[in-house]
């Protein structure tokens, strides 16, 4: 099968049954998305969505949050992985919006990326949630699933690499789609140790299917 018939098989099977997919992490404002991305490095949405209610409610405003120290940030994101680091990181990203970006979270990718604690991944996932910008956001399961399912090949060994392949194929309207897409997909079917290929939808494109299984 081409590259580009399975591109779109794949937009086909999600636009018809999962034309509006949503982040899983619970946010009622972009200041409230960032901290949970940022806390969502190498952690679960389900860990981050437990955690966070307490810490916003204590600091719910960059303003407020640049004034905390970081045991008080730590006291509320402990359970998370690496929280030293990451106390550290929304106390200073909180410095920086308000000194630098009058409180609000930018649109920018490249402004984004000044921020302490976000990298490539999560600017792109705040600029296509809140801003509906045509960018990929490339974690774990992105990564995983487009390479088993084969939108992206052998030669993607980079989250960069891979992001080049999946913005080449997918038209830009589905592209902030896509990642909510790839990362559900690799959340509940398409997992790491047990690829639930039985009840899997994407069988008859998936290259990992006819590979292993048929």
């Amino acid at each position: 099968m081409q590259k580009k018939e399975r591109f779109s098989k794949f937009i086909d099977h999600f636009t018809q049954n999962y034309p509006e997919p949503q982040t899983e992490l619970r946010y009622a404002n972009p200041f409230q998305l960032l901290i949970a991305v940022i806390l969502s490095a190498q952690c679960t949405d389900k860990r981050i969505n437990m955690v966070t209610p307490a810490l916003l409610e204590e600091f719910p405003t960059p303003e407020v949050l640049a004034h905390a120290t970081v045991n008080e940030v730590y006291a509320h994101i402990k359970s998370v992985t690496y929280p030293n680091n990451k106390s550290k990181h929304l106390i200073n990203m909180s410095k920086m919006l308000v000194e630098q970006f009058n409180s609000k979270v930018p649109e920018r990718i490249e402004d984004l990326q000044k921020l302490p604690g976000v990298g490539r991944k999560t600017a792109h996932v705040i600029a296509s949630v809140i801003y509906n910008q045509p960018v990929m956001a490339v974690d774990t399961h992105v990564f995983r699933v487009s390479k088993r399912i084969g939108l992206a090949n052998h030669k993607a060994t980079t989250p960069l690499a891979v992001e080049k392949q999946l913005v080449a194929y997918i038209p830009e309207k589905y592209l902030p789609k896509a990642h909510h897409w790839l990362i559900l997909h690799g959340r509940y079917v398409c997992t790491a140790r047990n690829p639930q290929c039985h009840s899997c939808n994407l069988t008859h494109f998936c290259r990992y299917y006819k590979k292993n299984i048929t």
